[in-house]
């Protein structure tokens, strides 16, 4: 029977980090996060550690614009109920449109971020953790690849 490796991270950490959804172990990017924004959207093709391919098929991350979207609404809800209970509304004064320069800049600045856990929650819903993955090789994805429309976006 094949020993099971215990994930150092949980799904969470995982998805949050933008690890390997499938060893937890291997970064997503090739860059880390920085102030410098160029390339900072480059993936791997393959993680480094176990070499789960982070694009399973062409076209495959247009679903994170929904994810991303999702999380803007969040985030766009939980500040205007911060701003509600720190500051309040109210239409006499400008304190609406504040919040709502408030909320534009904060979306702005956090953008980068929010990409890149939406191209992290996006894969990890469909590759799940494998703790035998060092005995398994990762699902070949090849036929589904057309390197020609690969990061043709």
């Amino acid at each position: 029977m094949k020993d099971a490796t215990k994930a150092r991270r949980s799904y969470l950490g995982a998805t949050l980090g933008c690890y390997c959804p499938r060893c937890r172990e291997g970064k997503l990017f090739e860059k880390p996060l920085s102030i410098k924004l160029s390339g900072m959207m480059k993936m791997n093709k393959t993680c480094p550690v176990c070499g789960q391919p982070t694009e399973l098929e062409v076209g495959f991350f247009y679903g994170t614009s929904y994810v991303s979207y999702m999380l803007a609404v969040a985030l766009s809800v939980a500040s205007a109920i911060a701003w509600w209970l720190i500051v309040g509304f109210s239409l006499q004064d400008n304190r609406f449109i504040y919040w709502i320069i408030f909320n534009a800049v904060l979306l702005v600045v956090l953008q980068p971020w929010l990409m890149r856990l939406s191209r992290s929650l996006w894969l990890s819903w469909f590759v799940k953790y494998d703790p035998y993955w060092r005995e398994s090789g990762p699902t070949d994805v090849s036929e589904r690849i057309n390197e020609e429309q690969g990061n043709n976006w």
